[in-house]
């Protein structure tokens, strides 16, 4: 079920402007990059990974990004890359899970007209159960000292998403069907 409420009511957001793009957001793991395919065939969207669209652009893995330029380097890329997405119609994007940390994103996507975005909830545990064994394409979850503060840091920025949608326990296709529920679209 949605956790919403009147201030970030998502029709509301919608009497503003139309829905034309959904962004999804929340930590690795939450499942944004296998429910934002679900939710963009459903509307006959497309779907888009903001990772993805970053690996093409730079030519190398994430990874090796990180480890020749930085992280700093790498979050300029990401700001750049989501601004020129977020203004694209009939799209689902999914976020990276550190994109929400950077002022500029999250202002962006909060208060783009006919954006909605979508906090994938779930719990730290979940995130080390879902994603045990893939340390070496996620260099943020490799850094096991950091993780639960990284995790506890960005918490509070995410659920300032529009909407925050359990996705503990559902399944990818419950998890669909919560997001279109809770913009009126299902």
């Amino acid at each position: 079920m949605a956790s919403t409420d009147s201030s970030t009511n998502p029709a509301a957001s919608a009497s503003r402007a139309p829905l034309r793009r959904i962004v999804l957001t929340g930590f690795m793991g939450s499942g944004k990059s296998t429910v934002g395919p679900l939710v963009a065939a459903r509307l006959g969207w497309r779907f888009l990974d903001a990772d993805d669209v970053i690996v093409a652009e730079i030519g190398m893995p994430i990874t090796r990004f990180f480890a020749k330029h930085g992280e700093p380097a790498f979050r300029e890329r990401e700001r750049s890359t989501i601004a020129r997405l977020a203004g694209e119609d009939g799209l689902v994007l999914a976020l990276g899970g550190g994109a929400i940390e950077d002022p500029p994103t999250l202002r962006l996507l909060l208060e783009s007209a006919g954006t909605l975005l979508v906090h994938l909830d779930v719990t730290l545990e979940t995130t080390l159960s879902r994603c045990s064994g893939t340390e070496h394409t996620r260099p943020v979850l490799a850094d096991q000292a950091n993780l639960a503060a990284r995790y506890q840091r960005r918490l509070p920025l995410y659920r300032s998403a529009h909407i925050s949608i359990p996705a503990d326990t559902q399944s990818p296709d419950e998890v669909a069907d919560s997001i279109l529920r809770a913009t009126g679209l299902l």
